[in-house]
């Protein structure tokens, strides 16, 4: 979708295969298996939950991953680029309310900052004709397994040893080794650090979808939302603050509201669609959609994006799921998390907990 309070990452091997399952947990706000989830023996919703669940820890209330966040809102200012190939009413001219939510990965809301290096960025945009559009993005270019089943057994991997709270290094290393398929993800990996700032970041949806434009052609996309402003200072976290992510968007947003430019790549031919394990070439066709405007915050115990769950396949006529096996798999382990958090009690607990000034 990175417990440990630490500035920057060190270098011994255990911590890389702690952080890399902690990353792949975070990224994926759980993943079920497609199709089948109902059969006995086989991988569910259930399943893969339970399995996040027991890496992250016991946090009534919250989500399974991604439980550290806050509440944004805003707007996004279509500039009429993307109509030509979309019927989406959102992307012709005009602005579109948005709910969003900025967190990071991970099980425990009371996680440092600094202990991941990724951001996500879920937004829900609100038609004016009662559609949604919703969408969970993170600011890497790559995911590192294209089934459930793998994401599954890298979960059981990357499990924490009870003894030491860190996972076995030779199984990890075991699962990569059997899956060549993360390579591009581990090479990405070895140089991500945790950034300063939310609002620096570029937040990538990862899975491709389809656009459907009037005459009812196909266009696969992958999106991302690139940041208007710039890394302030060296870009690295400050020095002992577990919580500087919230503060710093505070301050930012007290000077003015955060701008960022939803951008649509197009697959050219031959670009996997249905394989967010494969990252496609930098020259693919472009168009600059519009800008999101996010001028509001607020603590995610009260705040509007509490109770929304973001399922990449909530989707509004001219948007459309691709082939992509992560994609239903997601959704329905996103149901499964969202109907645990929403009936525990203590529902999304604001200050009652270890720190105060954790959402």
């Amino acid at each position: 979708m990175q417990e440990p309070e630490t500035r920057h990452p060190p270098a011994h091997a255990a911590w890389r295969w702690a952080l890399i399952g902690l990353v792949v947990a975070g990224v994926a706000a759980a993943f079920g298996y497609v199709g089948g989830w109902l059969a006995p023996g086989r991988l569910t919703p259930k399943r893969i939950i339970d399995t996040l669940q027991a890496n992250g820890g016991e946090h009534p209330g919250y989500r399974r991953n991604h439980a550290k966040g806050i509440c944004v809102a805003g707007r996004f200012e279509s500039n009429g680029a993307l109509a030509t190939y979309s019927t989406a009413p959102l992307f012709a001219p005009g602005s579109t309310p948005v709910v969003g939510r900025l967190a990071i990965p991970g099980g425990n809301p009371y996680a440092a900052d600094s202990s991941v290096p990724i951001r996500s960025f879920a937004l829900r945009f609100d038609l004016a004709d009662g559609e949604q559009w919703r969408t969970g993005m993170n600011a890497m270019p790559v995911f590192p397994v294209s089934t459930a089943k793998a994401f599954y057994d890298l979960q059981v991997a990357t499990h924490p040893d009870p003894a030491t709270g860190k996972p076995d290094p030779a199984k990890p290393k075991a699962f990569f080794a059997a899956h060549p398929e993360t390579a591009a993800f581990l090479a990405w990996v070895k140089t991500a650090k945790p950034s300063a700032s939310y609002v620096t970041e570029t937040y990538e949806s990862i899975n491709a979808f389809y656009l459907r434009d009037a005459a009812g052609q196909r266009h696969a996309v992958r999106w991302k939302v690139v940041p208007e402003q710039p890394p302030a200072g060296d870009g690295g976290p400050a020095a002992g603050d577990p919580d500087y992510l919230a503060a710093d968007l505070a301050k930012r947003l007290g000077e003015a509201p955060l701008r960022w430019h939803l951008r649509m790549v197009f697959a050219a031919d031959g670009d996997p669609v249905d394989d967010a394990t494969k990252v496609w070439p930098d020259d693919r066709q472009t168009v600059d959609a519009g800008t999101i405007v996010i001028d509001h915050m607020e603590a995610q115990a009260d705040g509007p994006c509490r109770d929304v769950n973001y399922d990449p396949t909530i989707l509004p006529r001219g948007i459309e799921v691709s082939n992509d096996p992560l994609l239903v798999a997601r959704s329905a382990a996103y149901a499964d998390s969202y109907l645990r958090r929403t009936r525990e009690e203590g529902h999304l607990p604001g200050t009652a907990s270890p720190k105060e000034n954790h959402p």
